[in-house]
């Protein structure tokens, strides 16, 4: 018996995780992708003519199941991953290609696609029903289905090949991650650092049964550290751990895995007809075409690098007048960055910690979803989950119906990869008139409670907390009728867009008081924090904004470039990422090597849009703010327009349909005091 194949008798059809075994998996597998072909010919032998419903709707709906098994174990390899579990990922990954091709290659599958792509316009299609069959035609088209059978199977091993390079790469940054430690026993090595760092440290050593304090490169411990430590040589070292860690030319080194994803990304574009990977991309995204995306990042990088070589100077001058530091290298920015905003505006984290205990925060974000989209928040206590840290909700709306269920998971662990993320283990569709709705996921990296603290947030975690539910406000008021125009699956440089539009609540004094409570005392953020919260926002921006440019630079350069002319992964990064550099490079340090969301993540040639969001949810909010930022019909706008209706329809038309008009594309360089700033960098 695998439970993976059986019906989930839980509750709201949840996963039965303490019923899963690593063994079930591929198996599993390998009968989902048997089920999965067996609907697919049942497709293509249907003797009636093709039909919008007997092929496109068909195709849509079929794979459930595989699709289910994929949600629940590849959210198992990022979240709580083993040795045993990496090894079936090396398994079953070129299954699930070559299936994949199986589909996107198939010569009467796409013949019936065709056809009825063919007759679109005698079709009474609604507006959904066209984007789908427009979207799986190009698709088939943009993944091989016109090539000869030669190239065909050249494409087939350029994506069994790519698919295991990516799974290696991930694999890689994960060990070397988990590799490092930093063993402090010397009380005097702890100087600067707060109370709750130090204590986190050394629960982290008494869970590795050791003497001391131990620091790792997840960011709830690296962060901290580079921003209070006042023993140089220690943040140089942990500096240099984290920018080294797959680029000692070890096992566990990446560059030559970067190299070969590159060039069978650059073959596979080619053999489909485009000049680069990133055109490939870039075609089915808003911005559309590399030159529009490198227009924009040139122009947010004339207007922002003035300022930041100012914010640069600000920083070197205060070091050298404070500890007489005379070159201010990478891992002084961090912490002389925070003494200058301590001075500046007399805030810090440490004061604002005690307001952002992790279930207030949590509490918040949730009131907040209450009081823009009428959503209700019940913790549940009867859902399997995978790991004990893991915490469930069930989601409503105001007259009952279920809405979704939520997995928070919020604390690091060496099973887990850092950063965070949303994902789902139950898509939303609406089949036979039912409205299946979605099991959505958050993961995070967040300090663990300790013995004498609970889990306390810095405010860049907090805006990291609602950034992530923001995506899952998009998974969850999900409401479309095919799972693959569902939720996120839009366009990479609009799914930014509701979980950027959500950190701005972190900066309103309304919002703040709904959660930002003192652990101790139960007072509420007092307004003197909040107007400095306010007047601090836009500290540092530039630099902030310089930083995104350099990972989004860095992503253009390898996916432009042809990779038979690339020798060196460090030489050309930093030819890639000259213009952006301020910091002294630091030799042996290298980003490309664990730059994990291009080679791993799904973001490659997009990471670009995370900052063309930002454009668009600077220009949202605005109306927010123009008609008060928890207002109901403001906030059911975007529900119906944007949050609802996935990729049912081009996203620069729900954006006009929500706001009215195109965005303003200054609203970014207003909100964050550019333009004012680089009047006076200039002058």
């Amino acid at each position: 018996m695998n439970p993976l194949l059986e019906e989930f008798k839980t509750p709201y059809n949840t996963t039965p995780f303490s019923k899963i075994e690593n063994k079930h998996f591929k198996p599993a597998f390998v009968a989902a992708i048997a089920s999965a072909k067996q609907e697919v010919d049942g497709i293509t032998n249907n003797p009636e003519n093709p039909n919008f419903e007997n092929t496109l709707e068909a195709l849509d709906y079929s794979g459930r199941l595989l699709s289910n098994i994929s949600h629940i174990f590849f959210n198992l390899n990022s979240a709580e991953t083993s040795d045993e579990i990496q090894a079936i990922a090396n398994e079953v990954s070129p299954l699930l290609s070559e299936f994949s091709n199986d589909i996107g290659l198939n010569e009467a599958l796409f013949q019936r696609i065709k056809t009825v792509y063919d007759n679109k316009e005698n079709l009474n299609l609604s507006t959904e029903q066209q984007t789908l069959l427009t979207s799986n035609y190009k698709s088939f088209v943009r993944n091989g289905a016109i090539l000869n059978e030669v190239d065909k199977n050249t494409l087939r091993d350029i994506d069994k090949e790519l698919s295991q390079a990516s799974l290696t790469f991930g694999q890689n940054v994960l060990a070397a991650t988990n590799k490092y430690e930093l063993h402090i026993t010397d009380n005097n090595d702890l100087a600067g650092l707060p109370d709750g760092v130090k204590d986190a440290a050394k629960m982290t050593a008494e869970q590795k049964n050791k003497d001391g304090w131990i620091f790792t490169l997840d960011y709830p411990s690296l962060i901290p550290f580079l921003t209070y430590s006042s023993v140089r040589a220690l943040r140089e070292e942990m500096n240099k751990a984290n920018g080294s860690r797959t680029f000692k030319g070890d096992e566990l080194d990446n560059q030559s895995i970067v190299l070969n994803i590159v060039k069978l990304r650059y073959q596979r574009a080619n053999l489909l007809g485009y000049p680069s990977h990133a055109a490939f991309i870039l075609e089915e995204q808003m911005a559309s075409s590399p030159a529009n995306v490198m227009s924009f990042l040139d122009n947010l990088l004339l207007k922002s690098k003035p300022v930041a070589i100012n914010e640069f100077n600000q920083v070197s001058d205060f070091a050298k007048e404070t500890d007489g530091l005379e070159k201010l290298q990478s891992w002084d920015a961090s912490y002389y960055s925070e003494k200058l905003k301590q001075k500046l505006f007399s805030l810090d984290d440490e004061q604002l910690k005690p307001y952002f205990k992790l279930e207030n925060v949590v509490n918040g974000v949730f009131a907040i979803a209450t009081k823009l989209y009428g959503l209700t928040f019940t913790q549940l206590t009867d859902i399997d989950t995978y790991h004990e840290d893991v915490l469930t909700y069930k989601v409503n709306f105001e007259n009952g119906d279920l809405v979704a269920i939520f997995y928070a998971d919020y604390h690091p662990r060496a099973g887990k990869r850092g950063g965070a993320w949303m994902s789902s283990l139950n898509d939303q569709y609406i089949k036979d008139g039912v409205n299946n709705r979605p099991h959505i996921m958050n993961v995070c990296n967040f300090t663990k409670p300790t013995e004498t603290k609970p889990s306390l947030l810095t405010f860049n975690e907090v805006t990291t907390l609602f950034h992530e539910f923001g995506h899952a406000l998009h998974g969850m008021l999900a409401n479309t009728t095919y799972p693959s125009l569902s939720g996120t699956n839009v366009y990479r440089d609009f799914v930014e867009l509701p979980s950027q539009i959500l950190e701005n609540w972190c900066f309103e004094q309304e919002a703040l008081e709904l959660f930002a409570f003192h652990y101790e005392t139960g007072e509420v953020i007092p307004n003197e924090l909040i107007q400095k919260i306010k007047a601090s926002a836009n500290y540092m921006q530039a630099t902030q904004i310089l930083r995104q440019l350099n990972f989004g630079l860095t992503d253009m350069a390898w996916h432009t470039a042809n990779p038979a002319k690339i020798n060196s992964v460090d030489e050309f990064e930093r030819k890639a990422t000259a213009s952006t550099q301020i910091y002294p490079n630091v030799e042996g340090n290298n980003f490309s090597s664990a730059f994990s969301h291009i080679f791993q993540g799904g973001y490659s040639s997009g990471y670009y849009s995370y900052k063309w969001a930002e454009v668009l949810d600077a220009d949202a909010f605005e109306l927010f703010k123009e008609n008060g930022i928890f207002n109901k019909e403001i906030g059911a706008r975007f529900k119906d327009h944007i949050l609802s209706k996935g990729g049912t329809e081009h996203p620069m038309e729900l954006y006009k349909k929500f706001r009215g008009q195109e965005p303003d594309n200054d609203a970014l360089l207003k909100r964050a005091g550019l333009i004012e700033s680089l009047t006076e960098a200039t002058t």
